[in-house]
Formats: structure tokens, C-alpha cells, sequence
């Protein structure tokens, strides 16, 4: 199932990229929120069938989204969190079979100015 959720994810990816691109650009820029003498959607509302298919595809892609990702879950049945192995110790021990470290002699004292 996931298989096929995946693949219908990359053509609903591909078809709404399309409807995106096709559609017309209204070339206002950020003045529609300027008070231009165009609306923000123009005078006649939205650009009519490929508005409306554009907002359908971007639900059928946000609905195969999540399915995809309760159906991964369902047969996963792990979280990659409960994968992750910790350490417990991440400073590594001393040797077992070590000799006892002499200290190094005193440095001589530094001479006297009169």
C-alpha cells in the first residue's frame, strides 16, 4: 500500500507543479496589498478551472501525505528515536593493566634578585 501511496505522492507532486505553472500571473506583485486599482484576485475572482483545479490537486496531495505517512507508521510499527543505541559511556575507560605513573621531579627554584 505504501508503495502505491509513494508513487501516486510523485504524480500528484508532478501534476501540481503543472497546474502552477500554467496558471496566469497576475504581475502585481506584492502591490495587490497596496491598494492597487486591481483586486487581489483580479476583476473577475479567481481564474476560474484552473484555481479551482489547483486547489483540488493541493488537497488530494495533502490528504495523500498524510495517509502516506499512517500507513508507513502502521507497518513500521518502530520510531527511528527507539533505533538509536546510546552509550552509556562516551569517555573511554583506562586500561586495566597499567602501572602507577611516578610524578615528575620538582623544577628548581628560581634565584634570588638582590
Amino acid at each position: 500500500m505504501t508503495s502505491f501511496l509513494l508513487i501516486l505522492q510523485f504524480v500528484i507532486a508532478g501534476i501540481l507543479t503543472v497546474a502552477v505553472l500554467l496558471q496566469k500571473s497576475s504581475s502585481i506583485g506584492l502591490g495587490a496589498y497596496s491598494g492597487s486599482n486591481e483586486s487581489l484576485f483580479g476583476a473577475k475572482g479567481p481564474a476560474g478551472f484552473m484555481a479551482k483545479f489547483t486547489f483540488v490537486v493541493g488537497v488530494f496531495f495533502i490528504v495523500n501525505t498524510v495517509a502516506l505517512g499512517y500507513f508507513y507508521n502502521q507497518t513500521k510499527k518502530v520510531s527511528i528515536a527507539e533505533e538509536i543505541k546510546v552509550e552509556k559511556s562516551v569517555v573511554p575507560s583506562a586500561p586495566l593493566n597499567t602501572t602507577p605513573v611516578t610524578p615528575a621531579p620538582e623544577a628548581p627554584a628560581a634565584p634570588k634578585s638582590n
